[in-house]
């Protein structure tokens, strides 16, 4: 995973030591040596993370790090800060500051880069829903422009996943200060069966379970559809790094050392939960808003209208940030004759099933859109050209190989194929239609040549990506 990362530190050792660290990890590095630039350096480079020192001259970075939250434009940016300070009352300070975590030097250098990853990879998900919720504005619709800090935190519905009787009950006894509701159990078995019940708007594991895997247990939450974003806390032991690492490898979105300190206990939980309600909200607008004036009636994905204004803002976004954009447009290989033979109801269901399979053939930050008729596009942000090559042919065999079940005209099973055209955006030449029209050009040869072929548009030509048996 590729990022931008701004070290802040007023001190230049440092900064090459962080700087040196980063690239070798092949992070995008950028710096700043005090609190005034930093900021300038986030509304001009738009940083994924920023790497914050607390003791600078003048500005320190507790008041930097409440400036970048009180930002609109800025506070979605997770701030790290890297300090000496290592009471708890420091880390409770930078977490209040608005801070998503506060780490002690020396640091460690695998759970630093597995927090930056694990930081990086939440930034993605919710820059690509305050897109949309932008993309709601333009069109009239439905914006809510309350920033983070002012998220109520309280009155919230947390699981407690813990066999140790005095930790669950110090955790529920602190959390009884927001009025939170407190499930406490002491197995993963029990709590799975919570989650089937109930929605929670945090998750707090003990991470040394006796005789049960914690890792496991969040690796499995993640994996679900109904627990996929709801965040997860980790407590863990001052000698659990290297697990830890794993742990926000596999998606938990915060850590507490013990023994536990009631005031850090309640800050991170505070910010999980503003977060947690932060981007619920953004989902909310966005969706309610959204559904009948942007979304195609038949099959729910993105219209026409939508995707230009989407891509619009989203090749603004990319143009800034250099990162790459990827799009595909595919449509169904003789789909009049399904319509002809069949009738135009079998041909509703093709299109339903088709959408349905390319919507979980792709990322959740991908947009896919149906253009109009059998015509479909499918727009990658942050995706080089081999990754968007290997997606396009994925899409096409996975759409071959398994027949369309309707049930018009009698439970039938359609053999359907799909052509492929895959393009990249290229800054400073490409615009909306420009990048469409690469797309579609690729599309067209790969129906000239033959169809059921997946085709890549490029500078010196159109290149073959992949093919299956055409159907005649």
């Amino acid at each position: 995973m590729t990022a931008r990362v701004l070290v802040v530190d007023d001190l230049r050792p440092n900064v090459k030591l962080l700087e040196a660290k980063l690239t070798s990890e092949y992070f995008d590095v950028i710096t700043a040596a005090d609190g005034p630039e930093a900021l300038e350096k986030i509304r001009e480079s738009q940083p994924d993370i920023v790497l914050l020192d607390v003791m600078m001259p003048g500005m320190d970075g507790f008041e930097v790090c409440q400036k970048i939250k009180a930002d609109p434009e800025m506070m979605h940016i997770p701030v790290i800060m890297i300090t000496a300070l290592s009471d708890a009352s420091d880390r409770v300070r930078g977490l209040e500051s608005g801070a998503d975590d506060f780490l002690t030097k020396p640091v460690n250098d695998i759970a630093m880069f597995a927090r930056v990853r694990s930081l990086v990879r939440l930034k993605m998900l919710t820059d690509e829903w305050r897109l949309r919720e932008q993309t709601s504005g333009q069109l009239g619709v439905l914006k809510d422009e309350k920033p983070l800090y002012e998220v109520n935190a309280r009155h919230a519905n947390v699981l407690v996943l813990d066999d140790n009787e005095v930790d669950a009950a110090k955790v529920r006894a602190t959390l009884d200060q927001d009025e939170d509701d407190v499930a406490a159990v002491a197995s993963v078995e029990a709590a799975h069966a919570k989650l089937r019940e109930d929605r929670y708007d945090l998750v707090i594991v003990n991470l040394r379970l006796r005789d049960q895997d914690a890792l496991r247990f969040c690796s499995q939450m993640r994996a679900s559809e109904l627990t996929r974003h709801t965040p997860i806390l980790v407590v863990a032991e001052e000698d659990d790094t290297d697990r830890l690492a794993k742990g926000l490898d596999l998606g938990i979105n915060d850590y507490l050392i013990k023994p536990i300190d009631r005031q850090e206990l309640l800050a991170r939980t505070r910010t999980q939960i503003r977060r947690q309600r932060f981007q619920e909200r953004l989902r909310d607008n966005y969706e309610r808003s959204l559904a009948m004036a942007l979304t195609d009636s038949l099959t729910g994905l993105y219209n026409r209208r939508y995707l230009t204004a989407h891509m619009a803002a989203l090749i603004e976004r990319m143009g800034e940030s250099g990162k790459p954009l990827a799009v595909l447009m595919f449509d169904i290989d003789f789909f009049k004759q399904i319509n002809d033979t069949h009738g135009h109801a079998v041909g509703d269901e093709v299109l339903v099933e088709l959408s349905r399979r390319v919507v979980h053939n792709v990322r959740s930050v991908d947009t896919v859109a149906r253009l109009g008729g059998e015509e479909f596009i499918v727009v990658m942000p942050d995706t080089e050209e081999p990754v968007a090559s290997t997606v396009a042919e994925r899409l096409r065999a996975n759409v071959a190989k398994d027949p369309f079940r309707v049930r018009g005209g009698g439970d039938q099973a359609l053999e359907i194929t799909i052509s492929v055209g895959a393009a990249m955006f290229e800054p400073g030449e490409d615009s909306v239609d420009s990048v469409i029209k690469k797309a579609d050009d690729a599309l067209y040869e790969a129906k000239r040549s033959g169809r059921n072929k997946t085709v890549g548009w490029t500078d010196a030509g159109f290149t073959t990506l992949g093919a299956g048996e055409a159907r005649a």
